[in-house]
């Protein structure tokens, strides 16, 4: 892993899990709206970093867990995972030892697919991510909902490293088909699993709701998967602020609202 940081280390500490094919400083435009409060820690997942070998889950949060240690860091006040971010920052949240009072889900991938399926969907991710490099970024609108020069360099990078073993190994453990992971019911009062109304990923929001039934599950009506958080990283951070300050979502205009138990 690489990480990235932003902010002052003794203030509260915010821990950004990263969506698939983009590298960890993809959240960097959100930290720079919380770095005045927050102490923001940015990994990039082994998948993405030139040189390295991507070992399995567990060895990411070992990673994870040991750059914490060496820093000093006893409390994380938030974790933001995005899209198969959220896959990570489940298996961390349900293995560490280190207390995190906020957890917020942008889009997560709960996806539960085969191994035979994950075993067929490598190549073609493979090619899609790496076509991202070789065009500079003209095929992300054929992969993704937007093209958008905030996020595009952050793909472009992702695929400039990535190798198709390292892809390989990810997928063995990543997106499994299991049940989901326990949590307390303390803790899912203090997390939320947010997705847009019109992203794929929302046929997986039932599943959670059903799994996490004392958590938070606000819809962002007319929003694609991250639109909020690509589009208007100040208003993404000032959300999170928010939600750190009062366990509430700020009011909306656009959010539909269900909360559990």
């Amino acid at each position: 892993m690489v990480f990235k940081t932003i902010g002052n280390k003794s203030n509260p500490v915010i821990l950004f899990f990263h969506a698939m094919e983009v590298i960890g400083e993809s959240s960097m435009p959100v930290a720079e709206k919380m770095k005045e409060k927050y102490y923001c820690i940015m990994p990039t997942s082994t998948v993405y970093c030139s040189g390295q070998r991507y070992q399995s889950k567990r060895d990411e949060i070992q990673q994870i867990v040991r750059f914490l240690e060496n820093h000093g860091i006893k409390e994380i006040e938030l974790a933001v995972a995005s899209s198969i971010g959220a896959d990570l920052a489940m298996a961390f949240l349900t293995e560490i030892k280190i207390p995190v009072k906020h957890v917020f889900f942008d889009g997560g991938q709960f996806a539960q697919i085969g191994k035979a399926t994950r075993r067929i969907m490598v190549p073609f991710l493979y090619i899609a991510m790496k076509s991202l490099y070789w065009s500079k970024g003209k095929t992300l609108k054929r992969i993704m909902w937007c093209d958008d020069d905030k996020i595009k360099p952050y793909f472009i990078e992702a695929g400039k490293n990535l190798t198709y073993g390292n892809l390989r190994r990810q997928l063995t453990d990543s997106l499994e088909d299991k049940p989901f992971s326990e949590l307390s019911e303390e803790l899912q009062k203090h997390t939320f699993w947010e997705f847009g109304s019109i992203e794929e990923h929302f046929k997986y929001r039932n599943a959670v709701m059903q799994t996490y039934i004392y958590g938070n599950f606000p819809v962002f009506e007319g929003f694609n998967h991250m639109q909020y958080q690509i589009q208007n990283p100040e208003g993404f951070a000032r959300m999170l602020e928010t939600i750190i300050e009062t366990d509430r979502l700020p009011e909306l205009a656009f959010t539909m609202w269900y909360r559990g138990k």
